[in-house]
């Protein structure tokens, strides 16, 4: 009796993550970044995700990720980066603000970023979600505190990672329809183009971290 509920759960719990998946729609595949988005119930903002393979090991991946001080150079619209408090080598809290075009305000947030990894499939996972109070709002600049990011990085090799980003984000205010499009679809593809690059770099050429099992 108890292995037919067993059954049972896991047969359900399979067709809601493949109805999930199914969810997804494909809306730019290039140079093997492809970007899909997704309807969020009770909300007008569609959520995100990015799926691709960098050459690259996992510590150097995740150096790139917690250089909070040099995530301007990669990371879309994003200036006024710091790190409000670190917690350990592997989670903090930073501070960043976002630009967007005039007459529309600037956003701002503080996310914490924790890493962990699964100790046989070596999968790391970066929970990125916001809060809303660490920092005091700023005149002008609109506080995004609902946003829930995560990062999936999957070794397939000794010097390649399989990353899954996904992200739903809810930047408060007035946005238009064009610009949120755009931090929908191009932002993503843009970061990604240059988060490539910034894997490149000599700062990261032979990172190991403490707490990644290659």
């Amino acid at each position: 009796m108890y292995k037919k509920l067993t059954l049972l759960l896991l047969l359900i719990v399979n067709v809601a993550l493949a109805q999930g998946d199914e969810n997804w729609v494909l809306k730019t595949n290039n140079d093997g970044v492809k970007i899909f988005t997704r309807k969020v119930a009770n909300s007008s903002i569609k959520a995100i995700k990015v799926e691709c393979s960098f050459d690259a090991t996992p510590s150097q991946l995740v150096a790139v990720l917690l250089d909070v001080k040099n995530s301007e150079d990669w990371l879309y619209h994003t200036s006024s980066n710091y790190i409000v408090k670190q917690v350990s080598p592997s989670e903090l809290y930073y501070y960043s603000v976002v630009e967007v075009p005039w007459p529309v305000q600037n956003r701002d947030f503080i996310a914490h970023i924790k890493v962990s990894q699964d100790t046989e499939t070596k999968v790391i996972t970066i929970d990125a979600p916001c809060v809303a109070d660490m920092v005091p709002v700023k005149p002008k600049t609109v506080r995004v505190a609902d946003s829930k990011g995560k990062w999936v990085i999957t070794p397939i090799s000794k010097h390649q990672v399989k990353i899954v980003y996904t992200l739903h984000a809810d930047p408060g205010g007035s946005i238009p329809a064009w610009l949120s499009n755009m931090f929908v679809t191009q932002g993503p593809a843009e970061s990604f183009k240059k988060l490539k690059l910034q894997l490149q770099k000599p700062a990261y050429k032979n990172v190991k971290l403490a707490f990644i099992a290659e």
